[in-house]
């Protein structure tokens, strides 16, 4: 059996007083040594145990913590190369604030089914008051494409953007906003992710026949339908939402791509993400071909809400920092949408835009 080098045999600890916070990087995979977040000192070829020396008890622990709240590797990799302790922190507290505003969502969405399975939505009082919504849509067909395959509208209930591919993306994309439309009529809350659903169903029915003329042909799709008080979220692709609130600024969709999953698997970082070459690659699409599985959720909004939907021709050349900045500045939904695909332009516009930013507001303001 081969040993360690003096060094390491006389200076990991083997302190069974830090085993039980260290238990799943003892027995974890390799893949937290690949991923250089905590390489240990010395592996036992016997059982298995890695031993750290003291200095690295401190970090070994962290990732210990972080794992048991969830975090992805890949996150965890943004931690640790946060510096100092203030930074590190932040990071953490970044990444709970996503974390319960998922949450968040995913309990109101269970809370609705809890009432709709329950039959008693009927009977109880509104929940929440009636707002309205102040909203702008734009599309552009930025620097360097020969045509527009970017889709986004806005009305007094439906939000919607869409980013056609293949040969006929142009008319896939506007085909499920035209889908999509009928839902402009007023719903009961009750029924909005039904009627969501049946609309994308009835979108892949019409990018079925256009995909027959021309395979390949696809779109992706993010929209959301307004109720008073709350908004029934659909998303499949890697077009987003984003909601900001308090001055903080939340992606409450998940990107349907190969390089979102590979973040997901912690088996890339945020920043092999923004060059990988099969960023553009999607996982899931309308394209009347494969069946759609698309996210659906239902949200409480709140005065003071400002929603942004857009496409990845925005979002894959400005940072989340700008566009944060960009939405918290004053000005009506209209500015906004001018001036985020502005900055889409400004930075190369490689790709179509598509923007549809909703401010909530009290009846009337």
């Amino acid at each position: 059996m081969a040993t360690a080098p003096e060094e390491e045999r006389r200076g990991p600890v083997d302190d069974r007083s830090v085993r039980p916070g260290l238990a799943a990087l003892a027995q974890g995979p390799a893949l937290y040594d690949s991923l250089g977040l905590l390489a240990p000192a010395y592996v036992d070829e016997v059982s298995g145990y890695r031993f750290y020396r003291p200095d690295q008890l401190e970090q070994a622990r962290l990732v210990a913590w972080l794992r048991r709240l969830g975090m992805p590797l890949a996150r965890i990799q943004v931690v640790l190369a946060a510096g100092t302790t203030a930074r590190t922190a932040e990071q953490v507290a970044a990444y709970w604030a996503e974390t319960e505003a998922e949450f968040a969502a995913r309990r109101d969405l269970a809370a609705h089914l809890i009432s709709y399975l329950s039959e008693e939505e009927a009977a109880m009082p509104a929940a929440q008051p009636t707002l309205a919504i102040r909203y702008a849509a734009r599309s552009d067909i930025g620097r360097h494409r020969d045509r527009n395959q970017d889709t986004a509208y806005a009305g007094q209930h439906l939000l919607a953007v869409a980013d056609g591919m293949g040969a006929g993306g142009e008319a896939a994309s506007a085909a499920v906003i035209e889908a999509l439309k009928p839902l402009e009529g007023t719903l009961p809350a009750g029924s909005l992710l039904n009627a969501m659903e049946d609309a994308v169903r009835e979108a892949g029915s019409a990018v079925r026949d256009l995909a027959a003329a021309d395979p390949g042909t696809g779109t992706t799709l993010t929209a959301m339908l307004w109720s008073g008080s709350q908004l029934a979220l659909v998303h499949v692709g890697d077009t987003r939402a984003y909601l900001l609130r308090a001055g903080e600024l939340f992606q409450i969709t998940h990107d349907h791509s190969v390089v979102q999953a590979l973040l997901d698997e912690g088996k890339i970082t945020p920043e092999e993400a923004e060059s990988h070459p099969q960023r553009s690659l999607l996982l899931q699409a309308i394209d009347g071909r494969s069946a759609t599985e698309p996210d659906v959720s239902l949200h409480d909004a709140q005065a003071g809400d400002r929603y942004l939907l857009c496409s990845d021709g925005l979002t894959t050349v400005v940072s989340t920092g700008i566009i944060l900045d960009t939405l918290s500045a004053p000005g009506e939904p209209e500015q906004a949408v001018g001036r985020l695909i502005d900055l889409a332009n400004e930075a190369g516009g490689p790709d179509n835009i598509a923007c549809v930013v909703a401010d909530v507001v009290e009846p009337g303001s």
